[in-house]
């Protein structure tokens, strides 16, 4: 499999696997106990690794929300968590995720060995979101540690994904109506967005760049990492999207 190949094929795995902590029902509750609701837990959880910044520095490296409803989120969830804090409370909430899931999976170790030699050699400059989550602390047992990385290589391709879609000169908001049509309204944009062919194109110009740019990082695993990689990644989508 070459590098490219394989961000290919672990990229849907990898994406729908880190977010399907976001809204579990052990998260919702640990946000409900420190008084924020799901979509504020999620927006300073997330976002808490930046720091205690204006709402304008987490629309910058979220990327798809309109500004107005970052301000919201931000602003009111702040008021009662400390951003920081509700850092490490959602990347513990993802912690405990990966112990539910993933205790008893053979080849956790080889793919966390693997994962985080790719983590490591990444080169953070423009990816802030991906720099501040890969900046904290793993938990020492392998199934949380599992998917705490697997948390934080969603983080890298959304990262290195959205400075693609900027150099397509394609707007955020129409990336994703094209991507999620059913979340425009949600994230704070118009219901009825034309799209032309150009702009899907861009999208897809996009989507390519993102693989390109992700690619030397990849190139870096061995054939064994690049196998024990892949197979983790497969067994972790499995076990946490799996109903």
């Amino acid at each position: 499999m070459t590098p490219q190949e394989l961000v290919q094929e672990s990229a849907p795995a990898i994406g729908a696997a880190g977010a399907s902590f976001y809204f579990d029902s052990d998260t919702l509750a640990r946000g409900k106990e420190l008084g924020l609701d799901g979509f504020r837990f999620y927006f300073l959880g997330r976002g808490g690794v930046l720091g205690d910044v204006e709402p304008a520095v987490v629309e910058s490296a979220f990327g798809y929300f309109n500004i107005g409803v970052v301000e919201a989120m931000w602003n009111s969830a702040k008021e009662i968590v400390e951003p920081r804090e509700a850092a490490r409370e959602y990347l513990d909430c993802a912690s405990r995720y990966g112990r539910s899931k993933l205790s008893g999976v053979d080849g956790l170790d080889e793919f966390n060995d693997a994962a985080e030699s790719l983590i490591n050699g990444v080169e953070t400059a423009g990816l802030a979101l991906f720099a501040g989550i890969a900046a904290e602390p793993l938990p020492d047992d392998s199934p949380a540690r599992a998917y705490r990385n697997i948390c934080t290589l969603r983080e890298l391709r959304g990262s290195v994904h959205l400075l693609a879609v900027v150099a397509t000169g394609l707007s955020v908001a129409k990336a994703h109506a094209i991507r999620r049509p059913g979340d425009v309204e949600s994230f704070g944009w118009a219901p009825s967005v034309e799209i032309s062919d150009d702009e899907r194109a861009s999208l897809r110009a996009a989507d390519k760049l993102t693989d390109q740019l992700l690619g030397p990082a990849f190139a870096k695993l061995s054939d064994d990492q690049a196998n024990a990689f892949m197979s983790g990644v497969n067994a972790i989508v499995d076990l946490t999207t799996t109903p």
